[in-house]
């Protein structure tokens, strides 16, 4: 999940190469009639899946809406790095949290918004208007979302460090 900007993937930059596109992701599923499922992939630890409480499951494992919403900040956090490490943008943290909201819409139960919430912590002298345009570009380059029909949107709180003062936009 390596986006190309100016040439570079931020693994190329690490010195590794990118395997050339399309690249096949493959998770297997083990589970009976009732109760809990496991997810896994070749080098990867087990994963234990449930229904949520919302679906009449026992909401102590991981659902396949939370694993949704995990793979949309995951993929927004590793863009975002990789684009603005591409625009040699400096930032000092980014603090994500996501939300999605299901309902039924024409009959179909689907997610219908899904918000990333955000405070990216800008260095003294940082530019919270130019953060505002490479957040959009790391949700817009996303692979993740863009493969998603539901619309997300970015709620971000940008704070500027500052040894007397913060400004938040």
């Amino acid at each position: 999940m390596y986006i190309v900007l100016s040439g570079l993937t931020q693994y190329e930059e690490r010195g590794h190469k990118m395997k050339p596109l399309p690249h096949l992701y493959v998770v297997s599923l083990s589970g009976g009639p009732t109760g809990y499922a496991t997810l896994s992939a070749a080098g990867l630890p087990p994963l234990r899946s449930a229904p949520p409480k919302e679906f009449d499951g026992p909401g102590d494992a991981w659902s396949p809406e939370q694993l949704l919403l995990a793979a949309v900040v995951t993929c927004f956090l590793f863009t975002f790095r990789a684009v603005a490490r591409a625009s040699k943008f400096d930032y000092a943290s980014l603090d994500l949290s996501g939300s999605g909201t299901v309902d039924r819409v024409e009959g179909t139960t689907r997610f219908t918004e899904i918000v990333l919430k955000l405070r990216l912590t800008l260095p003294n002298g940082g530019d919270p208007e130019r953060a505002k345009r490479i957040l959009e570009k790391g949700k817009n380059a996303c692979l993740v979302t863009a493969s998603l029909s539901v619309p997300v949107r970015l709620e971000r709180e940008i704070v500027v460090e500052s040894a007397k003062w913060q400004k938040r936009t």
